[in-house]
């Protein structure tokens, strides 16, 4: 049971979120002289503390109706503050996914070689598969707020591609980049021995890096993002994939090694 204290507490931060969206599209109300009004109004009200009292005295019942439905307090203002907890939580519940998807064909992709940390770029149908991509999230209005790449190029050119076509912001995330697959870089992709050594998760591959520090960085970024309150696109690898699809899912050691997504294949993963 929280204490009146730790409500308080909570009330501010979510006071603080919705002042700071605000600040953020104030400019946009520029030509609104009433929406600015009501904004300075809400910052005074909440720099005077008087909203504090009011949440006090709500809490103990002790507040009018009339005030608490916001008719005599600062033209609904403690209401507006009040009904932010409930923005914020159905905001933050609506935001509890993320796309994913693997860059677009390389040449390695092409010899059927292991590209790993070894850095190969995309092809002409790679770049068309990108541009694909960046047009299917246009078309179908995905509500992405920002997109994180691998800094290998074929990722990150992905990535840059679907963010010109659409609009949305994009950065480098160094946890994406493709796991180091050691001594089995630049050979065949469907190699026996290969495909056998990838059940074996503690192995780094004679230099390379095991399924489990792998897990560890994507696992972390993972649990970084279910914390946010953005929708991201992240653009990565099929090594990557795996880790991805094993936070979520129930895998054997087996099921885990065959998993792979298509090149600009987008997936949908919810928390």
């Amino acid at each position: 049971m929280q204490t009146i204290v730790e409500r308080i507490q909570q009330m501010e931060q979510y006071y603080e979120e919705v002042s700071n969206a605000i600040e953020h599209h104030f400019n946009s109300f520029s030509e609104n002289e009433e929406i600015r009004e009501k904004l300075q109004k809400l910052a005074e009200y909440q720099k005077s503390g008087k909203w504090l009292k009011d949440y006090e005295a709500d809490e103990r019942g002790e507040l009018p109706v009339d005030l608490k439905r916001g008719v005599l307090s600062q033209d609904g203002l403690y209401a507006l503050l009040c009904n932010a907890e409930k923005y914020m939580c159905n905001r933050k519940e609506s935001n509890m996914h993320f796309y994913y998807t693997r860059h677009g064909q390389t040449v390695w992709n092409v010899e059927n070689k292991i590209c790993g940390a070894t850095d190969s770029p995309l092809t002409d149908k790679g770049k068309a598969q990108a541009r694909e991509l960046g047009e299917k999230i246009k078309a179908e209005g995905y509500k992405i707020d920002e997109i994180l790449y691998s800094p290998l190029s074929r990722a990150r050119d992905t990535a840059l591609i679907v963010s010109e076509l659409t609009g949305i912001p994009a950065r480098a995330e160094i946890r994406l980049t493709e796991q180091n697959f050691g001594k089995w870089e630049g050979t065949p992709r469907n190699g026996a021995d290969f495909q056998a050594d990838k059940q074996n998760f503690v192995t780094s591959f004679e230099g390379g890096e095991s399924m489990l520090r792998l897990a560890q960085r994507i696992y972390n970024l993972i649990d970084e993002i279910k914390g946010q309150d953005k929708i991201y696109l992240l653009v990565a690898h099929n090594g990557i994939s795996r880790v991805m699809e094993s936070y979520f899912h129930e895998m054997t050691n087996e099921e885990y090694a065959a998993f792979g997504i298509r090149n600009c294949e987008i997936k949908k993963y919810i928390f």
